[in-house]
């Protein structure tokens, strides 16, 4: 392990260099990609350079007891050793937790996308309930969530929204939050007080890079059309929203939320690429192994990953068997919680394995 960490310091100093060098930024895209490279080798070398301080500070200590020393002295020196050594399984602990293997995808921005699932209007009003609570979430973190497209109901529910979300390791973040969510409450609608069960689906796709899909310009058919609201409301007179048709793979995306058809154009390639580059991963994803796919698996829209269960205030994540009462928190954004702990529970699967860079 440690001649991995050392390896890893070496590599952390020569990007450092390489930062100060007056050329670095010559290439912005490659500068871009080293100094988030930087930031990510950074607390891996912290936690390395304080482990070797430790165990330093441990060998001294013992040097100095293998001395003949004054009884007060030495009894100082076993208390400070005592300590040290109670340090270090600590700290081997934290270097295990940073040499796991990382998501290449955990620094990026993502793209959100809501849609309505079984249960009809109810199902639409979750939509937006979750909606909701992912944008309080995005600001408690000090994120931007940007919506980019949105199809509406007449009573307020969401069909579908599809939002941008840029920020610190959005990515690391909300990646456990696809799948299938459900719901088990009263709907508004409904007279008798009696509990229904609908459904809502969310996908969390990275945003993609250019570089990182290969995008023939003659493979996408854009059209444009004006831009409504719920019911034929809010029409726009000019036809600013677009619409994209990646005709190999027939990905069709649409943007309306801007007054213009070039910002529109825009926010949608920025979604078509990172549709296409999930798709890519998704593909790779199924040449895995069995238990490599159970992994993945932790993040695919088609599972029902939570319930929301109204009456009785009560949020299950049912993948890791967390239950938690506080609903009306956490549909007020409060996610980190249930957040950590899948994180947590990914890193012991992790070590369980033995995985390391």
């Amino acid at each position: 392990m440690l001649d991995k960490l050392a390896a890893v310091e070496n590599r952390y100093l020569e990007i450092s260099d390489m930062t100060t060098r007056p050329d670095f930024y010559d290439d912005p895209k490659q500068a871009a990609r080293l100094l988030r490279e930087q930031r990510e080798l950074e607390p891996v070398v912290e936690a390395y350079r304080a482990y070797i301080r430790e165990k330093q500070t441990v060998d001294d200590l013992l040097e100095m007891l293998s001395e003949p020393q004054e009884p007060e002295m030495k009894e100082l020196c076993q208390e400070e050793l005592n300590e040290a050594k109670g340090n270090l399984p600590k700290l081997e602990e934290r270097l295990k937790l940073l040499l796991l293997p990382k998501d290449p995808n955990d620094g990026k921005n993502v793209i959100l996308e809501l849609r309505a699932g079984v249960g009809g209007e109810e199902s639409a009003l979750f939509a937006h309930s979750l909606y909701r609570m992912y944008s309080m979430y995005a600001e408690k973190r000090g994120w931007t969530l940007e919506l980019t497209s949105l199809s509406d109901t007449e009573l307020g529910g969401i069909k579908e929204a599809i939002c941008m979300v840029s920020g610190a390791d959005v990515y690391s973040r909300l990646k456990f939050e696809s799948g299938v969510h459900r719901v088990q409450r009263v709907p508004e609608t409904e007279s008798g007080g009696r509990v229904h069960t609908s459904t809502a689906t969310v996908a969390v796709m990275p945003e993609a890079e250019d570089v990182e899909v290969e995008l023939d310009p003659k493979d996408i058919r854009m059209e444009v059309f004006r831009s409504s609201g719920a019911g034929g409301q809010h029409i726009n007179k000019t036809s600013s929203a677009v619409r994209l048709i990646h005709i190999p793979t027939n990905t069709v995306v649409e943007c309306q939320q801007e007054r213009s058809q070039v910002q529109n154009r825009e926010k949608a390639m920025r979604i078509l690429y990172s549709r296409l580059y999930q798709a890519q991963q998704e593909a790779q994803a199924a040449e895995l192994s069995a238990e490599k796919r159970s992994q993945v698996g932790m993040g695919m829209r088609n599972e029902k990953i939570r319930t929301y269960n109204f009456p009785q205030s009560r949020v299950t994540d049912h993948r890791i068997g967390l239950t938690l009462y506080k609903i009306n928190e956490i549909m007020d954004g409060d996610l980190d919680e249930i957040i950590d702990a899948l994180i947590a529970s990914h890193q012991a699967e992790q070590l369980r394995r033995g995985e390391t860079i």
